[in-house]
């Protein structure tokens, strides 16, 4: 069968040592690293360490991630960055993926950042342990055993020892799996723990929510009925404010083609009746009449300026007359003061009648009445202003003559001078009664003919009587049809009032409980019935009451409530999926989990027995006969207290004084078990040195015979061995040879003749690792 090589090549470029780029090429089953000690031949296994992943810089000799990075020698500078590139063969389809070659690098910068590449893709330090996990490959193990860890099988603790033993079996894959799907577990327990008590915390709000919500369903409802009532109310109102239009219209209509009707009609009366006024003033009677008038007015003033001129005379005749009686009596030497004052008194009566009746005269005049109703403006003031000088006058002879009859010394016995006076004002009086008489025929022949003419002018009247009854009538309808037109205005003055109000309450419903309670255009309302304003009072009063209770409820709005109520239960509903979907999950992953374990526990038993068959065979073959077997064994550990003491095994002791709370539960673990030949030594703790190594290289034999890795790579771990156990080395070697590609890092010469390519590591006084191929036959030489 030809040899098909898994591992191609590595680069390894500024890695500890290896300042320059140097790559070893792997075309055998078994290459074989030599140099002398300190050359940098172990940091070609930890190069492989390095870009396989393992994250322990201490199983790398390094204490910081620029420990692996190199630092510079004595003409070398030192580098910035280490990486280390692999290349294995995929054409079996070695990878989970479809490459025929597939290379893995990584790249450690100075300040600790690490990058990985698969095939020159940057990818996550996950994706690279996946995909070498599914080639049973990884970073440490039982195909990696670095210089003085051959004896790490036989000193590990029991636990440890079976890890080890499932990572050689092939196990890891489902150990991986195994611890994905229980960290996926543990993320779905703290899900689930999240998601509930998420619906606690919003179990409350929604409660509250919920009977938000059904009281703003109890007022949607509302608000329905609302709407239902508005639209029939502003039907009726908009039927009922159409209707009283129309009506008021027609009813003002008819009033105002009348008076239009009428004003045409008075406006004939009045042209005839202007007319007849203009042809009246023109004619000689009322000419005549005017004058007649005048003539009237003139002889009256003079009638009446005799009549108050006879008044002052006999006013002063009755004076002169007292004057006679006291002088009579004085000369009889018999004043009789009291007659005087009464003589004084009656004097001032006569004088107040005189006042009254020239006062009365002149307040006719004022007002135009009696004897002055025909006087023209003027002619009354001048009466009026005549009636004022004459009342002065006989004022002011009465206070004259009085003062004159209180100081003047008067003849005593002497009656003369009176009794002249009283003569001549006798005759004076006959001459103005004279006058008076003549003044009164005259006025009344005047009245005679001012009665005649105004007859005539009567007569004249009386043929435009027809065209005043019309004006009266005309003008009594304009007045009845102008009242009937204002109450008309005053009804249409409410119902402009009336539908301002039902704009205003369209605009109010529409901002209560939106566009459809506005919508009334279509409303089913039989307006066939004949309804009375109280109908539709009383649904304005129902619309009221439930626009009260409506916005007692909150307006019946509330869609952000109801809005948040649905986005509240629609999550719960969310999370309550949410949360089976978890439980389903965490239940699948349960039974994932313990399908993984039986498989691993079957998969591992199975390995087992196959291990301590071939680990039988090889320890045989070392010892030339003995025994060895790998043992499942069970440990139960109790949970360690204060006063709990440990021996050198790292056991834990009895307790001293203290009760134990319970044993933590059973950890499988292996136990090797080895029997030499001529020997009775049973356990690995008798075990010289080199017995020990024989042992652990059998048993790693046998691991790698079970489930054999793409590659092994050993460091030294023949160091130990003698000639004839180094012959039965090589032979194991190629046995192991035939399964995986060996790569071993070695001073010992039978183990360098079974190798096909010998690279050889040399580090001069630059300070830095040389990679350098050498020849079979050169190798042999420079071992010896």
């Amino acid at each position: 069968m030809s040899f098909v090589s898994r591992l191609k090549s590595l680069e390894i470029n500024g890695f500890k040592s290896f300042s320059k780029k140097g790559s070893l090429t792997f075309t055998s089953p078994i290459t074989s690293i030599v140099g002398p000690n300190g050359s940098g031949k172990s940091n070609v296994a930890e190069s492989f360490r390095f870009v396989l992943g393992e994250q322990s810089l201490k199983s790398m000799r390094g204490k910081k991630g620029e420990d692996l990075i190199f630092n510079g020698g004595k003409d070398s500078a030192r580098a910035n960055r280490a990486s280390v590139k692999v290349v294995f063969d995929n054409t079996n389809r070695m990878f989970n993926m479809d490459f025929d070659e597939i290379s893995i690098e990584r790249v450690v910068h100075r300040d600790g950042v690490n990058e990985y590449f698969i095939n020159g893709t940057l990818v996550r330090l996950k994706d690279v342990v996946e995909l070498l996990a599914y080639a049973n490959i990884g970073s440490s193990g039982h195909h990696i055993i670095s210089q003085g860890e051959a004896d790490r099988l036989l000193s590990a603790q029991p636990k440890d020892r079976r890890e080890m033993i499932e990572d050689a079996l092939g196990l890891k894959v489902y150990q991986y799996k195994k611890q994905e799907s229980e960290k996926k577990l543990e993320k779905t327990g703290n899900h689930i723990k999240e998601i509930e008590s998420l619906r606690r915390e919003i179990a409350p709000h929604i409660k509250f929510l919920k009977k938000q919500v059904e009281k703003i369903e109890k007022a949607v409802v509302l608000r329905q009925e609302l709407v239902g009532m508005y639209k029939e109310y502003f039907a009726r109102e908009n039927h009922y404010i159409k209707m009283e239009k129309a009506r008021l219209s027609n009813e003002k209509k008819a009033p105002q083609e009348e008076l239009e009707k009428l004003h045409q009609e008075l406006v004939h009366h009045k042209s005839i009746l202007d007319e007849a006024k203009a042809n009246l003033g023109q004619s000689s009677s009322m000419s005549g009449l005017l004058s007649l008038e005048q003539e009237m007015r003139d002889t009256r003033a003079k009638k009446d300026s005799c009549t108050r001129e006879i008044g002052r005379l006999e006013g002063e005749i009755s004076y002169l007359k007292r004057v006679i009686d006291k002088k009579i009596k004085e000369s009889e030497n018999h004043i009789d003061v009291q007659s005087t004052k009464q003589v004084y008194l009656k004097d001032v009566e006569l004088i107040q009648k005189d006042i009254d009746v020239k006062a009365t005269v002149a307040l006719e005049a004022i007002d135009g009445i009696g004897d002055h109703a025909n006087a023209s403006p003027e002619q009354r003031l001048a009466y009026v202003k005549q009636s004022i000088q004459d009342i002065h006058e006989r004022i002011s002879s009465f206070v004259n003559y009085h003062k004159e009859s209180d100081h003047v010394e008067k003849p005593q016995n002497s009656t003369e001078t009176e009794e002249a006076e009283i003569k001549r004002i006798s005759e004076e009086m006959k001459t103005l009664e004279e006058k008076l008489r003549t003044f009164s025929e005259e006025e009344l022949k005047q009245s005679e003919r001012y009665t005649q003419i105004k007859v005539d002018i009567d007569k004249e009247r009386d043929k435009n009587v027809e065209s005043e009854k019309a004006v009266l009538v005309i003008m009594s309808k304009q007045n009845e049809l102008h009242s009937h037109i204002e109450t008309v205005k005053a009804k249409e003055e409410r119902l402009r009032v009336e539908e301002e109000e039902f704009k205003s309450e369209i605009q109010e419903a529409h901002m209560l409980v939106g566009r459809d309670a506005v919508d009334y255009e279509n409303a089913e309302v039989d307006f066939s019935v004949v309804e009375d304003r109280h109908a539709q009072v009383d649904r304005r009063r129902a619309v009221e009451k439930s626009k009260i209770r409506l916005e007692e409820m909150g307006g019946g709005g509330g869609d952000d409530i109801v809005r948040e109520y649905k986005d509240a239960e629609e999550r719960d509903i969310f999370l309550a999926k949410e949360l089976q979907d978890l439980i389903t999950s965490s239940e699948s992953l349960k039974l994932l989990i313990d399908e993984l374990n039986q498989k691993l526990s079957e998969l591992f038993k199975d390995g087992i027995s196959k291990i301590n068959k071939e680990f039988g065979k090889f320890f045989g073959l070392m010892f030339g006969g003995g025994t060895a077997e790998l043992k499942l064994i069970k440990e139960i550990k109790r949970k360690k207290k204060k006063g709990d003491l440990e021996d050198d095994s790292g056991d834990l002791s009895v307790a001293l004084a203290e009760e134990l709370d319970g044993d933590e539960p059973a950890e499988e673990g292996i136990e090797i078990n080895v029997s030499l030949p001529h020997k009775r030594i049973k356990g690995l703790t008798m075990l010289s040195g080199g017995e020990r190594a024989l042992t652990s290289i059998a048993l790693l034999f046998a691991m790698s015979q079970v489930n054999p890795p793409p590659f092994v790579i050993l460091d030294e771990t023949d160091a130990a061995l003698d000639e004839a156990n180094s012959r039965k080395y090589g032979d194991m070697i190629e046995a192991l040879s035939k399964h995986s590609q060996l790569i071993l890092i070695t001073h010992n010469r039978e183990t360098m003749s079974r190798a096909g390519v010998i690279y050889g590591v040399t580090m001069g006084g630059e300070g830095y690792s040389k990679l350098l191929s050498i020849a079979f036959d050169e190798a042999v030489a420079v071992a010896k």
